[in-house]
Protein backbone atom coordinates (compact mmCIF):
# COMPACT_ATOMS: atom_id res chain seq x y z
CA UNK A 1 0.00 0.00 0.00
CA UNK A 2 1.62 3.36 -1.45
CA UNK A 3 1.11 6.77 -0.16
CA UNK A 4 0.13 8.87 -3.14
CA UNK A 5 1.95 12.52 -3.69
CA UNK A 6 1.27 15.54 -6.10
CA UNK A 7 2.51 13.25 -8.86
CA UNK A 8 -0.15 11.91 -11.29
CA UNK A 9 0.23 8.82 -10.45
CA UNK A 10 -0.77 5.26 -9.01
CA UNK A 11 1.31 1.70 -8.18
CA UNK A 12 0.39 -1.51 -10.07
CA UNK A 13 -3.04 -2.63 -8.83
CA UNK A 14 -1.36 -6.42 -8.13
CA UNK A 15 -0.17 -4.64 -5.13
CA UNK A 16 -2.93 -3.90 -3.84
CA UNK A 17 -3.99 -5.98 -0.31
CA UNK A 18 -6.12 -8.71 -0.33
CA UNK A 19 -8.88 -6.28 0.91
CA UNK A 20 -8.57 -4.52 -2.47
CA UNK A 21 -7.11 -1.60 -0.65
CA UNK A 22 -4.49 -0.22 -3.34
CA UNK A 23 -3.09 3.79 -1.86
CA UNK A 24 -3.59 6.21 0.55
CA UNK A 25 -3.85 9.59 0.08
CA UNK A 26 -3.63 12.20 -3.40
CA UNK A 27 -6.67 14.43 -4.06
CA UNK A 28 -9.95 14.65 -5.72
CA UNK A 29 -8.53 16.53 -8.82
CA UNK A 30 -10.74 15.75 -12.09
CA UNK A 31 -7.08 14.48 -13.59
CA UNK A 32 -6.67 12.00 -10.67
CA UNK A 33 -10.09 10.88 -10.73
CA UNK A 34 -10.07 9.87 -14.16
CA UNK A 35 -6.60 8.43 -14.26
CA UNK A 36 -8.14 6.03 -11.58
CA UNK A 37 -10.90 5.16 -13.24
CA UNK A 38 -9.71 4.53 -16.40
CA UNK A 39 -6.81 1.78 -14.76
CA UNK A 40 -9.69 0.06 -12.64
CA UNK A 41 -8.98 2.49 -9.39
CA UNK A 42 -12.10 4.27 -7.29
CA UNK A 43 -11.85 6.02 -4.10
CA UNK A 44 -14.33 5.13 -1.66
CA UNK A 45 -13.39 6.19 2.74
CA UNK A 46 -15.01 7.46 5.30
CA UNK A 47 -15.61 11.55 6.58
CA UNK A 48 -12.59 11.88 8.35
CA UNK A 49 -10.35 9.69 6.93
CA UNK A 50 -7.57 10.60 3.85
CA UNK A 51 -8.30 9.14 0.91
CA UNK A 52 -8.54 5.36 0.13
CA UNK A 53 -7.96 4.38 -3.23
CA UNK A 54 -9.26 0.74 -4.08
CA UNK A 55 -8.79 -2.22 -6.75
CA UNK A 56 -10.01 -5.17 -5.18
CA UNK A 57 -10.14 -8.85 -6.77
CA UNK A 58 -12.38 -10.40 -7.69
CA UNK A 59 -14.12 -7.62 -8.94
CA UNK A 60 -18.39 -6.84 -9.01
CA UNK A 61 -19.72 -6.05 -12.79
CA UNK A 62 -22.77 -6.15 -15.28
CA UNK A 63 -22.96 -6.93 -18.77
CA UNK A 64 -26.16 -4.55 -19.64
CA UNK A 65 -27.35 -7.82 -22.13
CA UNK A 66 -27.41 -9.78 -18.56
CA UNK A 67 -29.64 -7.13 -16.94
CA UNK A 68 -31.95 -9.67 -15.11
CA UNK A 69 -35.62 -8.21 -14.87
CA UNK A 70 -38.23 -9.97 -12.89
CA UNK A 71 -41.97 -10.33 -13.64
CA UNK A 72 -42.96 -8.14 -10.91
CA UNK A 73 -40.31 -5.37 -11.36
CA UNK A 74 -41.01 -5.48 -15.29
CA UNK A 75 -44.96 -4.13 -13.89
CA UNK A 76 -43.48 -1.56 -12.18
CA UNK A 77 -41.32 -0.77 -15.09
CA UNK A 78 -44.66 -0.48 -17.13
CA UNK A 79 -47.54 0.99 -14.75
CA UNK A 80 -45.94 4.69 -14.74
CA UNK A 81 -46.00 4.88 -11.32
CA UNK A 82 -42.59 6.29 -11.77
CA UNK A 83 -40.93 8.91 -14.49
CA UNK A 84 -37.17 8.13 -15.66
CA UNK A 85 -34.86 11.49 -16.44
CA UNK A 86 -31.30 11.28 -17.49
CA UNK A 87 -28.97 14.34 -15.51
CA UNK A 88 -31.95 16.22 -14.70
CA UNK A 89 -30.82 16.35 -10.70
CA UNK A 90 -26.87 15.17 -10.59
CA UNK A 91 -26.13 17.18 -7.26
CA UNK A 92 -29.81 16.04 -5.78
CA UNK A 93 -29.25 12.62 -6.78
CA UNK A 94 -25.36 13.18 -4.83
CA UNK A 95 -26.76 15.00 -2.31
CA UNK A 96 -29.56 12.02 -1.26
CA UNK A 97 -26.81 9.22 -2.16
CA UNK A 98 -25.40 11.06 0.91
CA UNK A 99 -28.08 11.18 3.15
CA UNK A 100 -29.91 8.05 2.95
CA UNK A 101 -29.92 5.36 5.48
CA UNK A 102 -28.33 2.27 5.15
CA UNK A 103 -28.15 -0.54 6.50
CA UNK A 104 -24.96 -1.50 8.26
CA UNK A 105 -22.82 1.42 6.83
CA UNK A 106 -22.21 4.49 9.31
CA UNK A 107 -21.62 7.47 7.97
CA UNK A 108 -21.45 8.86 4.79
CA UNK A 109 -18.37 8.07 2.06
CA UNK A 110 -19.56 11.21 -0.11
CA UNK A 111 -18.34 14.14 1.67
CA UNK A 112 -18.31 18.03 0.40
CA UNK A 113 -15.22 16.99 -0.98
CA UNK A 114 -16.64 14.14 -2.46
CA UNK A 115 -19.60 16.17 -4.00
CA UNK A 116 -17.27 19.12 -5.22
CA UNK A 117 -15.06 16.88 -7.14
CA UNK A 118 -18.54 14.14 -9.33
CA UNK A 119 -20.05 18.25 -9.79
CA UNK A 120 -17.23 19.27 -11.62
CA UNK A 121 -17.16 16.12 -13.29
CA UNK A 122 -20.39 16.57 -14.09
CA UNK A 123 -19.68 19.86 -15.68
CA UNK A 124 -17.23 18.53 -18.04
CA UNK A 125 -19.49 15.64 -19.20
CA UNK A 126 -17.94 12.65 -17.47
CA UNK A 127 -20.04 12.12 -14.13
CA UNK A 128 -23.97 11.09 -14.89
CA UNK A 129 -26.98 10.51 -13.10
CA UNK A 130 -30.56 8.81 -13.63
CA UNK A 131 -33.29 9.21 -11.63
CA UNK A 132 -36.81 7.78 -11.32
CA UNK A 133 -39.52 10.82 -10.29
CA UNK A 134 -43.01 10.23 -8.43
CA UNK A 135 -45.30 13.42 -8.67
CA UNK A 136 -42.99 15.66 -9.12
CA UNK A 137 -40.74 14.40 -6.60
CA UNK A 138 -37.19 12.49 -6.57
CA UNK A 139 -37.47 9.53 -5.09
CA UNK A 140 -34.30 7.44 -6.74
CA UNK A 141 -31.43 7.24 -8.47
CA UNK A 142 -27.79 6.67 -9.35
CA UNK A 143 -24.53 8.46 -10.74
CA UNK A 144 -21.10 6.98 -11.65
CA UNK A 145 -18.64 8.24 -14.25
CA UNK A 146 -18.87 7.44 -17.84
CA UNK A 147 -15.12 6.53 -20.29
CA UNK A 148 -15.80 5.34 -23.48
CA UNK A 149 -18.18 2.37 -23.47
CA UNK A 150 -17.53 1.47 -19.69
CA UNK A 151 -19.95 2.98 -17.01
CA UNK A 152 -18.30 2.78 -13.05
CA UNK A 153 -21.41 3.01 -11.29
CA UNK A 154 -20.90 5.17 -7.63
CA UNK A 155 -23.94 5.50 -5.83
CA UNK A 156 -27.86 5.04 -5.79
CA UNK A 157 -30.50 5.63 -2.98
CA UNK A 158 -34.54 5.26 -3.00
CA UNK A 159 -36.95 6.54 -0.87
CA UNK A 160 -39.65 4.69 -2.69
CA UNK A 161 -40.16 0.61 -3.19
CA UNK A 162 -38.58 -0.66 -6.30
CA UNK A 163 -37.22 3.59 -6.95
CA UNK A 164 -33.55 3.11 -7.20
CA UNK A 165 -34.89 -0.36 -9.65
CA UNK A 166 -36.40 1.47 -11.94
CA UNK A 167 -33.62 3.79 -13.04
CA UNK A 168 -30.87 1.62 -12.45
CA UNK A 169 -32.92 -0.51 -14.97
CA UNK A 170 -34.08 1.87 -17.38
CA UNK A 171 -30.53 3.69 -17.30
CA UNK A 172 -28.71 -0.06 -18.09
CA UNK A 173 -31.35 -0.45 -21.15
CA UNK A 174 -30.20 3.29 -22.61
CA UNK A 175 -26.39 2.33 -21.94
CA UNK A 176 -27.30 -0.95 -24.31
CA UNK A 177 -28.71 1.28 -26.21
CA UNK A 178 -25.32 3.67 -26.51
CA UNK A 179 -22.87 -0.08 -27.05
CA UNK A 180 -21.87 0.35 -23.06
CA UNK A 181 -20.44 -2.50 -22.95
CA UNK A 182 -19.57 -2.78 -19.26
CA UNK A 183 -20.82 -1.47 -15.54
CA UNK A 184 -18.31 -1.71 -13.10
CA UNK A 185 -20.50 -2.29 -10.13
CA UNK A 186 -17.19 -2.25 -7.51
CA UNK A 187 -17.77 -4.50 -4.43
CA UNK A 188 -20.94 -7.27 -4.35
CA UNK A 189 -24.04 -6.14 -2.91
CA UNK A 190 -27.18 -8.55 -2.89
CA UNK A 191 -28.84 -5.99 -4.62
CA UNK A 192 -27.06 -5.26 -8.09
CA UNK A 193 -26.54 -9.14 -7.67
CA UNK A 194 -30.34 -9.67 -8.13
CA UNK A 195 -30.22 -8.02 -11.27
CA UNK A 196 -27.68 -9.84 -12.70
CA UNK A 197 -24.53 -8.33 -11.75
CA UNK A 198 -21.76 -11.47 -11.28
CA UNK A 199 -17.72 -11.23 -9.81
CA UNK A 200 -14.80 -11.91 -12.13
CA UNK A 201 -11.30 -11.97 -11.87
CA UNK A 202 -9.11 -8.12 -11.66
CA UNK A 203 -7.37 -9.73 -14.56
CA UNK A 204 -10.33 -10.05 -17.01
CA UNK A 205 -11.51 -6.44 -15.62
CA UNK A 206 -8.48 -4.38 -16.74
CA UNK A 207 -8.45 -6.54 -19.76
CA UNK A 208 -12.36 -5.26 -20.87
CA UNK A 209 -11.24 -1.96 -19.31
CA UNK A 210 -8.47 -1.74 -22.07
CA UNK A 211 -10.92 -3.46 -24.92
CA UNK A 212 -13.44 -0.70 -24.12
CA UNK A 213 -11.79 2.56 -22.91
Amino acid sequence: MEWLNKDLLFPPVETATEEGILAIGGDLSSERLLLAYRNGIFPWYNEGEPIIWWCPNPRFVLFPEKLKVTKSMQSVLNNGKFRFTINRAFTSVLQNCKTVTRKEQEGTWITPAVLQAYTHLHELGHAHSAEAWMNGELVGGLYGIRIGNVFFGESMFSKESNASKFAFINYVRQLQREKVALIDCQVHTNHLESLGAKMIERRRFLELLRENL
